[in-house]
């Protein structure tokens, strides 16, 4: 039981490693402008540098998103494993 428990540990702290990796990176990109009403609108460069940023963030909360749940299903086996354990 405690090796499956270290492996669930190993897991989950491997799932938040990489979302805090990915936070930080995200917190280290330039951040947009503020709004300026009189502001010239943007070039179309910049609303492509938008979108792609966007489609970035989007990509690191599925990926945060499914490590997590794998992270979470792994604790679950543990827990059922150990229920069982006790019950036998």
């Amino acid at each position: 039981m405690a090796d499956a428990t270290t492996a669930a540990r190993d897991r989950l702290d491997r799932a938040l490693s990489t979302l805090e990796r990915k936070i930080h990176e995200l917190k280290l990109a330039p951040v947009v402008a503020d709004d300026d009403l009189f502001a010239l609108p943007p070039p179309p460069s910049a609303r492509i540098e938008d979108e792609r940023r966007i489609a970035e963030l989007e990509a690191a909360g599925r990926e945060a998103s499914e490590a997590l749940a794998r992270a979470a299903e792994a604790v679950r086996e543990v827990l059922s494993e150990a229920e069982a354990g006790e019950a036998a």
